[in-house]
């Protein structure tokens, strides 16, 4: 029978006996949980849509996400109380067990919770698909930590929490009850299964869609928990599309593709309904200059005076811009490198899930490459880290580059048949977490046009960046302000890319060679939207093309520059690539494909129709320097439809094998 008693009895011994430091240690993590999530909305409350019931419905279901994760840390620490017989309690054993346990189980749940923080600042979200490939490369990660944060003072500060936690559950006594009650089987029963009951249920219950309730990306990310994300982007790396994404049928959505991708100057190559494969009309006398682009590690639009900035950080790159053919209105697909990588590259919408960059069986697929190599062109990726990190290198490999890099003794996987050039010590004259400097890194990019212009070899060089990238170090005495800093990533990297184009042009080879210089994304996808479109305004530039410099404000997407390069050059070539050239598109026909990890939009006519793995369909009005968006409440069937067909089409032929040259 329930009574009054019984009840007090059970929280008497809920409290005082042996599952004391179970709960005990639970409600200390469900503490910290909530000092966390109001911790993130105070920092994030300029981004965050202060809708009252947002709140509380996000306040309301973090804690079940909370306690799903307290009951998971604290797991097997259940079934040993509920297994362990009576008359060890309190024995050398169970306090060695107990206390090993919790060490590294506090260990655990402290370095979680702080770990968030830093990932919080950098990305603005809860652990994601990103801390996951983290993992994969502990030196790149460790070391960057250790460079961007004083990685003693964080092992002290988590010594220190464990100690005064420790110091705490012995001065309540906790450990002293726990390991006095020496109650039997039936009642350790009463709690024990409950418990796992609860556990049972959260698990089954529980996915970390349920928080993504609103448009607005803070409140969506304060309603989850960040080792529970990490779980869940652990088990769904990469996202099926035909599982989780609206669809149309395989002939309507090819159909729609093929009428919006073919241009003026070109024809299919066959009537197949599913055959993207189309040959490209030169407009005038094909040019086969040398082509480096520069791929430049964060640099978002905003640090240029073009729009706006007035820190004075540019310099080089904005006089450039006023030499160059200068697109000022052009979009990331993503907010990661392999995102850029595979945009510039594979010339295709940013598919859910992984990046093809970092996907397996990604070789031979078509690709700049395949054009570059039609065109008789010498084909590099230069990179001043290790290009293991992210799959570069198989990537890379994989569509024939040769690869420049540190080349620290990882292999390429077996079947790639290209080059591979180490970096040595002795060409390196400053080294952070990611890579050498991006001085030591364009020094490289002579080095090997040299190597090219000797052998008479027209080149192509994808050169990819790391300057710009937190711990934001590079060598010393070369601008004015200090180092860890952004902003000075920033100003050094554009001293370096100002050094490297004056360098360039005492070389033979500079007059037959176009600079492609655009950003692989912005420096942070934050803000107020699931998507925020002005996160992904990135700067590009083609210089030394012999075209007449001028402004390209229409709407473009990443995917579209290196078409557009072509068409510049009058190349008659075959194409599978989803971008076009945008002097080939109508008024009107312009687009820009934009995505992250699980939601993946198309910008059209300031229309953002985005869908996600949901398979919702949301529409958006685009307004203003900010690129602020606003749901509307009927759709645009065709612009729906379109949107659909680019991703769904996209994703079927890299999951089928039709990106592949065969």
């Amino acid at each position: 029978m329930i009574t009054k008693s019984n009840i007090r009895k059970s929280y008497d011994q809920l409290i005082h006996g042996r599952f004391s430091a179970f709960f005990s240690i639970l409600a200390l993590y469900l503490i910290l949980c909530l000092v966390i999530r109001t911790l993130f909305l105070v920092w994030s409350c300029k981004n965050a849509e202060l809708n009252v019931m947002y709140i509380i419905r996000a306040f309301s279901t973090g804690p079940l996400f909370d306690l799903m994760m307290g009951l998971f840390y604290l797991s097997v620490y259940g079934i040993y109380l509920f297994l362990l017989p009576r008359r060890f309690t309190g024995s050398l054993f169970d306090k060695a067990f107990t206390f090993f346990y919790f060490f590294l189980l506090f260990m655990i749940m402290y370095f979680s919770l702080l770990a968030e923080i830093p990932f919080w600042d950098e990305f603005g979200v809860r652990f994601n698909f990103i801390a996951v490939d983290y993992l994969i490369y502990t030196y790149e990660v460790v070391e960057n930590i250790n460079q961007s944060y004083p990685l003693p003072l964080i092992v002290s500060v988590l010594a220190g929490l464990v100690v005064v936690t420790f110091f705490a559950l012995f001065r309540l006594r906790v450990f002293h009850r726990a390991f006095t009650d020496k109650i039997p089987f039936s009642r350790r029963s009463l709690y024990f299964f409950p418990v796992v009951l609860v556990t049972g249920l959260l698990s089954v219950l529980l996915n970390n869609k349920q928080a993504d309730f609103s448009n607005n990306l803070v409140v969506n990310e304060l309603g989850k928990n960040g080792a529970f994300s990490f779980i869940s982007a652990f088990r769904s790396n990469e996202l099926d599309y035909d599982v989780f994404y609206p669809k149309l049928s395989h002939k309507e959505a090819f159909s729609l593709v093929k009428k919006d991708l073919l241009q003026a100057n070109q024809r299919y190559a066959t009537q197949n309904s599913d055959d993207l494969s189309r040959f490209t009309k030169g407009s005038g006398s094909e040019k086969k200059p040398n082509i480096i682009l520069i791929a430049i590690e964060s640099f978002s639009a905003d640090f240029l005076a073009a729009f706006g900035n007035r820190d004075h950080l540019t310099p080089n790159y904005d006089r450039l811009a006023g030499e160059s053919i200068f697109f000022t209105n052009l979009y990331a697909t993503g907010t990661r490198t392999v995102r850029g990588m595979e945009a510039l590259t594979l010339c295709i919408p940013p598919t859910p899930g992984n990046s093809i960059v970092r996907r397996p069986d990604n070789g031979h697929l078509f690709s700049i490459a395949t054009v570059l190599e039609e065109k008789r062109y010498q084909p590099y990726f230069i990179y001043g880290g290790d290009g293991y990190f992210d799959n570069m290198n198989n990537f890379f490999g994989g569509q024939g580059f040769d690869i420049v890099d540190r080349n620290r003794g990882n292999p390429l996987s077996d079947g790639i048949r290209t080059a591979r050039f180490a970096i040595p010590d002795s060409e390196v004259s400053f080294e952070n977490a990611w890579g050498i400097c991006d001085e030591d890194l364009y020094r490289q990019s002579v080095k090997y046009a040299d190597k090219s212009s000797r052998e008479n070899k027209p080149f192509f060089q994808f050169v990819m960046t790391t300057s710009n990238h937190k711990p934001y170090t590079f060598p010393s005495g070369k601008i004015s302000l200090p180092q860890g800093d952004r902003n000075a990533a920033v100003q050094y990297t554009d001293y370096a890319l100002g050094k490297f184009i004056a360098a360039a042009k005492k070389k033979a080879w500079f007059k037959n060679t176009v600079f492609v210089i655009v950003a692989d994304h912005c420096a942070s996808s934050a803000g107020r939207w699931e998507i925020n479109i002005a996160r992904h305004h990135i700067p590009a530039i083609i210089y030394n093309s012999g075209e007449k410099p001028g402004e390209i404000n229409r709407l473009a997407s990443q995917i579209d520059l290196m078409p557009t390069l072509f068409g510049y050059l009058h190349w008659n070539y075959n194409t599978s690539l989803y971008g076009k050239d945008i002097n080939q598109m109508g008024t009107g026909q312009e687009r820009a494909f934009i995505g992250n990890y699980r939601t993946l939009g198309m910008l059209k006519n300031n229309l953002f129709t985005q869908i996600n793995d949901r398979k919702q369909i949301k529409q958006f009005t685009v307004s203003g320097k900010d690129r602020s968006l606003s749901e509307v409440n009927y759709k645009n069937d065709d612009l729906v439809k379109e949107t659909i067909s680019f991703y769904q089409t996209a994703s079927e032929r890299f999951k089928n094998g039709k990106m592949k040259v065969h």
